[in-house]
């Protein structure tokens, strides 16, 4: 018989448990933030994704780290309603939980699921290629998910990928989903030599851009994100660092001014005083600014 202490508990983790589901169906457009934190371990903050809520579907998913496969399901989204899914880059905090949801994807999905990521060069592989070696059917490190690229496996019934290799060699956006009044279009962005991209989505009237990593040093990102509704951006470095993945917080704030964006949404932090991170960036961004969390929604207007 469980003592009366015991049951107590048991209760108290069901309620914190409810509590951290939040969906963020209901608002026309909404961001909805999976994983804010960066690649270190973090006790409260899961690796990069976020989710673009269109109504009461979960549309477009966009890089899927770390910890994120159970922000997915707490969110409430659906596999099924997906459109899209974009990968930014190939470091582990932005893809490492792939494998997860599509072994989770089990008849949760007839269609095939659209998947966008970057070509390759000298330091990484081509998306294309990095997805065989994950799940090819003789060859992979997952090859029981070899359905995924389209094996016959008896009994599988996981929906297959239907890949798309954006050229990080080409100067001008591509567009890389255009249906259901919703339109994506993949932005190379500088991140050290590692070849990846941003994304902004158009719907409703409202655009929204996703920035991943990147060090700031491309002026042409300033037009891709202008006059977006909500820029994502990542504040991965404490100001002054000199590090040449990523922008400082003085160079987001920089960005987000000159590409007149309507809200700035910081995300991907590392393990550094945030609150100093935020100050250094308002010295150079005057606009709305949220702070980014887990699980966190935003209505786009």
């Amino acid at each position: 018989m469980l003592r009366p202490a015991v049951i107590c508990l048991l209760a108290l983790l069901s309620i914190v448990s409810s509590a951290s589901a939040q969906t963020c169906a209901g608002s026309p457009v909404a961001v909805q933030i999976l994983g804010s934190g960066g690649p270190a371990i973090n006790p409260e903050r899961a690796s990069a994704g976020y989710l673009l809520w269109v109504g009461t579907q979960a549309k477009l998913l966009f890089d899927i780290g770390g910890g994120t496969y159970i922000r997915f399901g707490q969110s409430r989204a659906k596999l099924a309603d997906l459109a899209m899914v974009g990968i930014s880059h190939l470091h582990p905090d932005h893809t490492s939980d792939l494998a997860a949801l599509m072994w989770g994807s089990n008849r949760a999905r007839s269609e095939p699921l659209p998947i966008v990521g970057p070509s390759g060069n000298n330091v990484a592989p081509d998306f294309a290629i990095f997805l065989s070696r994950m799940f090819d059917e003789k060859t992979g490190a997952f090859q029981v998910l070899g359905s995924t690229l389209g094996a016959v496996q008896p009994g599988a019934e996981r929906p297959r990928l239907n890949v798309s290799v954006v050229d990080v060699t080409k100067t001008e956006p591509t567009k890389v989903l255009d249906r259901d009044g919703m339109t994506v279009t993949a932005f190379r962005i500088p991140h050290a030599n590692l070849p990846t991209l941003a994304y902004r989505v158009q719907t409703r009237d409202v655009s929204v851009v996703f920035s991943s990593d990147q060090n700031g040093t491309d002026p042409k990102f300033v037009e891709f994100a202008k006059g977006a509704n909500v820029l994502i951006m990542h504040l991965a470095v404490a100001p002054g660092a000199d590090v040449p993945l990523h922008a400082t917080p003085a160079v987001v704030g920089s960005i987000a001014q000159e590409a007149a964006v309507r809200q700035l949404i910081v995300s991907h932090f590392g393990l550094f005083n945030i609150d100093e991170a935020i100050a250094d960036l308002r010295k150079y961004y005057s606009g709305p600014l949220i702070v980014g969390a887990d699980l966190q929604c935003t209505p786009v207007q």
